[in-house]
């Protein structure tokens, strides 16, 4: 399958979203569109995608390329052909956030079915692994790329019952730092994770049912962090846990320990 776009493209930075159909990899998409980015969105709905699409495109023409894409299903073959098809429509990726993820039933280690947690592990964790490591061609050729892992307070310290979720978020802090330490002296990428904080989401209100929506800050709240931190002042992050909701207007940052 390849990517599909509106029109041609230009030579300013460009980024791939993953989880682009909804919460933050939506606002991620319409933002960076908003601010002249290229930008690549991945989602698990092709009709999701497509309406996406055709909104951005009303408001930023020529800025999107979509691309369906399934972590739960997809093999090496997959990833191959979406690096091949970034790979000739663009020089490189100056950007990769890794937005999908799968919340899996909160229950405790003893009853967790063992297919919920392979499937949470394989998308929030090993997609990760796969997609970076396939892109990391492309990624090594911008001048000044970032990979952004969403990761969870979760993942930061342990919580009863979040199972495979909480699991997958702790490895993914893991592959941050790995990472990291492999590229800051090799590469011009700046690897980090971040961690939004209460955010209102499809996922939040799953794990929050009986939460007032109303109450909690909207996905478009976060995106001046996310700004910043592909921003020049982004370069000294490398290797460090965000909280994003710390990064105040006089750009203070708290990194977790």
């Amino acid at each position: 399958m390849t990517l599909t776009s509106a029109s041609s493209t230009d030579q300013k930075k460009t980024i791939l979203i993953t989880g682009a159909t909804g919460g933050i990899g939506r606002a991620n998409a319409a933002r960076f569109a908003e601010e002249g980015f290229n930008i690549i969105l991945l989602g698990r709905s092709k009709e999701k995608l497509e309406l996406i699409y055709e909104e951005l495109e009303k408001s930023n023409p020529g800025k999107t390329l979509i691309h369906p894409f399934d972590f739960t299903t997809a093999n090496a073959d997959d990833y191959k052909i979406l690096a091949a098809a970034i790979d000739e429509e663009y020089p490189c990726l100056d950007g990769l956030i890794h937005n999908a993820g799968l919340l899996g039933t909160l229950a405790p280690i003893e009853h967790y079915s063992e297919e919920s947690w392979e499937k949470i592990i394989t998308v929030n964790l090993n997609a990760p692994f796969r997609l970076t490591k396939t892109l990391l061609p492309s990624l090594s050729r911008s001048r000044d790329a970032r990979i952004i892992f969403v990761s969870s307070s979760v993942g930061r310290a342990a919580r009863a019952f979040w199972g495979a979720y909480g699991v997958s978020k702790f490895g993914l802090e893991g592959l941050m730092q790995t990472l990291a330490a492999e590229l800051g002296k090799t590469t011009k990428i700046k690897v980090m994770s971040v961690n939004p904080g209460a955010t209102r989401t499809a996922m939040r209100r799953d794990a929050y049912p009986a939460e007032n929506p109303a109450d909690v800050p909207t996905p478009e709240s976060l995106m001046n962090a996310y700004l910043y931190l592909f921003g020049e002042e982004g370069r000294a992050l490398h290797g460090k846990a965000i909280n994003l909701r710390e990064i105040n207007t006089k750009n203070q940052i708290k990194i977790s320990n």
